[in-house]
C-alpha cells in the first residue's frame, strides 16, 4: 500500500485546474449576414455564437445583438499585481447554473447573489455578465448575529447542549415565534433537527451529508430540505398497531408520539391521529422512510472491506517516469483513484460523528474476467466481514458474492450497470435504466396527466414496451415519412390536464419538428416535453436549449445536481484536501462509502436498513428493493426538468 499511496498522491496534487474566461462584445446584425460570416469575420466558430446565443439557430434578423466570444491571451508586459486588481467577471452561456458557477470559482450562494442583485429577482440569464466577489474581501461585519436576507428562509441545525431561549437569542427572535414556525420543537427539542429561523420555507427531511467537525455533534449528521408537510385526522381502526400505522404513513413509532401524545399510553381503537396525508408519504405500499442515520452505541465493532482495483502488481518494477506516463494515460486507474479519494472522503466524515469502524482497503487486481479477490479474503480471513464494497466489474462483484454467501455478508457493486445474477447478498447500488423508465411512468401515472408517446420507427422496442405495459398511453401517428403527423398529434391533446409528451427519437429533424409542434400549441394547452433515458441529440448546439426550457424538458435521473449547505461543504472540503474539483467518480466513492458506513453504524444489520430505510447523499439516493429472483436493486430515481431560469430542478 506504500507504493500506492505515493502514486495517489502523485495524481492528486499534481493536478491542477485553471480556468479562463473569455471577453464578451456585443455586435449588431447586418442584412443577409450569416452566423458563418459573422464567425469568421471574428475568428471564432458558430458553434461558440450558438453557445452565447441559442436563439440564433431559429435564423438572424437585421439590428439584432449577438454576443461574440473574443478569446484574451495572457500579455507579458501586465504585472501580477495589475491583474489581480482587475475584477472578475463571468459571462453565463446555456445550461450553465449557480451552482457550477459558484463550484468553478469557490465562492458561496450569498457573496454571489451580494455581488449581483438582479439575480435574486430575474436569476440566470444566458450572457448575462456576472461579478465574481474576491474571497479575500474581508467581511464588513463582525457581529455574531447571522445576517438574514429579505425574503430568504434561514436554517439552523440543532447543537448539543443548544436550547430554544439560546438560538432565539442568536437569531433575535422570540421563543414563541421559534415554536410556531417549528410547532414539532414544542415539547422537544432534538440535536440535528432542522429549525426554521426566518422566511418561509419547506420543513426538513433526513438526509445523510457530510459535516465539518465544528457544525455539528458528535453523533449526527445534519438535515436539509424537502417539500412542506400536510396533515391529516386519521381515526385508528380495530386491531390495528404501532407497526401498521407506521407502514401505512411511514412514520416510526416515535415519530407518531411526538405528532400524537396520547399514544405514549397505546394504540387504541377509536383514537384521532394527526398523520401525514399521502401526498406527503414516501411510498403507500412500503414501510421504508428517508431517516437521518445517526451512529448507534453498539458493543461490536463492524468492518467494512473496501475492493478497489489499483492493479499495483503491474507496477513492481516501474520507474517514476513510466508511472507518471500511467497517470497521464490509464483512465481506469485515473477512474479508480477518484472513487478512492472520494472513500477517504466518507471515512474521515464517518468519524467526525462518531462512527468507529475497521475499515480495510484492497487491492482487487481486477480486469474485467479476473481478480484476485479469492487470495485476498483466504489470506485476510475476511469471512466475517459486515460488508464489502466492490470489486468494480460486475463478473468480480458476483465472484465475491459467492465467496460470501454462506456468512450472509452484503456485497455492494459500486459501479457496475449490469442487472446481476440473482445472489441473495448482492446489492445492486448503480439505477438501471428500466428502473429509471418505470419511474417516469410511475411519476405521470400519479399526476394523472395525458401521456403521449411520439416515437420514431427505429424505437419498435419501446413502442413494444408501452404497448404492452402501459396501456394509458397513447401513440402518436406518424406520417408515410416516419415523420410525426401533427393534425392528428394535436387531436390527442386534452385541455384542462397538463398533455406528457415522451419523445423517443434520436433524429434531429423529428425533434425539432415536435417541439415546433408543441410550442405552437402551448397557449390552448398545458404541455411538457419528456424523455425516458438520455438523448444526445438534444445536448447538440442543432436544437435550441431556450425552447427546451420553454417546454420543461423532464426526465429520470440517478443522481441530482446538490446544492444545498452540506453539499457545499463537502466540495469546498474536496477541493481543500485534494487541490481539485471532485469528479463523478470521487463523489460515487463518497455516497457509496459513507452509506455504507452509516448502515452498518446502526442497531440494525446492513439488510434490514435496506429493507426499511431510504437515504440520499450528496448525488446519489440510496432506495433498495429485494428481487424475487434474489438480491436488491437501488431504485433511488430523481424525477427532474430544465426551469425558465436555467436551473434544472427536481419535479414534486
Amino acid at each position: 500500500m506504500n507504493y500506492f499511496s505515493v502514486v495517489f498522491c502523485t495524481i492528486l496534487f499534481s493536478v491542477t485546474s485553471s480556468f479562463s474566461q473569455e471577453k464578451i462584445e456585443k455586435y449588431v446584425v447586418g442584412k443577409g449576414e450569416t452566423i458563418a460570416q459573422i464567425a469568421q469575420k471574428f475568428k471564432t466558430t458558430p458553434y461558440e455564437i450558438y453557445k452565447l446565443n441559442p436563439d440564433a439557430q431559429n435564423g438572424l434578423k437585421p439590428n439584432s445583438i449577438l454576443l461574440i466570444p473574443k478569446s484574451t491571451g495572457k500579455s507579458s508586459v501586465t504585472s501580477a499585481k495589475t491583474v489581480t486588481q482587475q475584477p472578475k467577471t463571468h459571462v453565463v452561456i446555456a445550461k450553465e447554473t449557480l451552482f457550477g458557477i459558484e463550484n468553478k470559482y469557490d465562492v458561496s450562494d450569498e457573496a454571489l447573489k451580494k455581488a449581483n442583485p438582479d439575480l435574486e429577482k430575474y436569476g440566470l440569464q444566458v450572457g448575462q455578465v456576472l461579478n465574481i466577489p474576491s474571497k479575500n474581501i474581508p467581511s464588513k461585519s463582525n457581529s455574531k448575529t447571522p445576517v438574514v436576507a429579505k425574503n430568504v428562509a434561514i436554517y439552523h441545525v440543532v447543537q448539543p447542549k443548544e436550547t430554544k431561549y439560546s438560538i432565539a437569542k442568536k437569531y433575535d427572535i422570540t421563543i414563541e415565534e421559534l415554536e410556531r414556525k417549528n410547532p414539532e420543537i414544542v415539547s422537544n427539542l432534538a440535536v440535528g433537527y432542522e429549525l426554521l429561523i426566518k422566511g418561509n420555507g419547506p420543513k426538513p427531511v433526513a438526509k445523510i451529508v457530510p459535516v465539518e467537525t465544528k457544525a455539528v455533534s458528535e453523533k449526527q449528521i445534519a438535515i436539509s430540505v424537502p417539500e412542506p408537510v400536510n396533515y391529516i385526522d386519521y381515526t385508528v381502526k380495530a386491531k390495528e398497531t404501532f407497526y401498521s400505522l407506521s407502514k401505512v404513513f411511514g412514520l416510526t413509532q416515535q415519530q407518531l408520539i411526538e405528532l400524537n401524545p396520547a399514544l405514549s399510553a397505546g394504540v387504541q381503537e377509536g383514537m384521532v391521529l394527526k398523520v401525514p396525508s399521502k401526498s406527503n408519504q414516501i411510498s403507500v405500499n412500503s414501510a421504508k422512510q428517508k431517516v437521518v442515520l445517526t451512529k448507534k452505541n453498539s458493543q461490536d465493532k463492524k468492518t467494512l472491506v473496501l475492493l478497489f482495483p489499483f492493479n499495483i502488481a503491474k507496477n513492481g518494477g516501474d520507474t517514476i517516469t513510466s508511472t507518471v506516463n500511467r497517470l497521464n494515460n490509464d483512465k481506469f486507474l485515473n477512474m479508480t483513484l477518484d472513487f478512492y479519494s472520494g472513500a477517504l472522503m466518507a471515512i474521515d466524515s464517518a468519524k467526525q460523528v462518531g462512527v468507529s469502524m475497521d475499515v480495510k482497503i484492497f487491492d482487487s487486481n481486477e480486469t474485467k474476467t479476473t481478480s484476485n479477490v479469492a487470495s485476498v479474503f483466504s489470506d485476510n480471513n475476511l469471512a466475517n466481514a459486515d460488508a464489502v464494497v466492490g470489486p468494480f466489474y460486475q463478473s468480480n462483484v458476483e465472484r465475491t458474492a459467492s465467496l460470501l454467501s454462506q456468512n450472509n455478508v452484503p456485497v455492494i457493486s459500486p459501479l457496475s450497470k449490469d442487472a446481476g445474477n440473482p445472489m441473495p447478498n448482492l446489492y445492486q447500488s448503480i439505477v438501471s435504466t428500466s428502473v429509471m423508465k418505470s419511474a417516469m411512468f410511475d411519476f405521470l401515472t400519479a399526476k394523472q396527466g395525458n401521456v403521449i408517446a411520439v416515437i420514431d420507427k427505429k424505437k419498435e422496442t419501446i413502442r413494444k414496451y408501452i404497448l404492452e405495459n402501459q396501456k394509458e398511453v397513447k401513440i402518436a401517428p406518424l406520417t408515410a415519412t416516419g415523420g410525426l403527423d401533427v393534425e392528428n398529434f394535436k387531436r390527442l391533446l386534452v385541455r384542462d390536464k397538463m398533455n406528457y409528451v415522451i419523445l423517443e427519437t434520436g433524429n434531429t429533424g423529428m425533434i425539432k419538428y415536435t417541439m415546433n409542434a408543441m410550442l405552437g400549441v402551448m397557449s390552448n394547452y398545458q404541455i411538457q416535453l419528456v424523455i425516458l433515458e438520455p438523448n444526445e441529440t438534444l445536448d447538440t448546439d442543432e436544437i435550441s436549449f431556450e425552447n427546451l426550457t420553454k417546454l420543461h424538458l423532464m426526465y429520470p435521473s440517478a443522481t441530482r445536481e446538490n446544492n444545498s449547505p452540506e453539499a457545499q461543504i463537502f466540495m469546498q472540503s474536496y477541493r481543500k484536501k485534494n487541490k481539485v474539483n471532485p469528479s463523478t467518480y470521487a463523489i460515487r466513492g463518497f455516497d457509496i462509502t459513507f452509506d455504507t458506513m452509516m448502515r452498518l453504524s446502526q442497531d440494525k444489520t446492513y439488510q434490514e436498513t435496506a429493507e426499511t430505510m431510504i437515504t440520499e447523499q450528496v448525488e446519489s439516493k440510496f432506495e433498495y428493493h429485494k428481487k424475487e429472483e434474489g438480491g436488491y436493486v437501488n431504485k433511488g430515481v430523481y424525477i427532474l426538468y430544465y426551469d425558465t431560469d436555467l436551473t434544472i430542478k427536481e419535479a414534486k
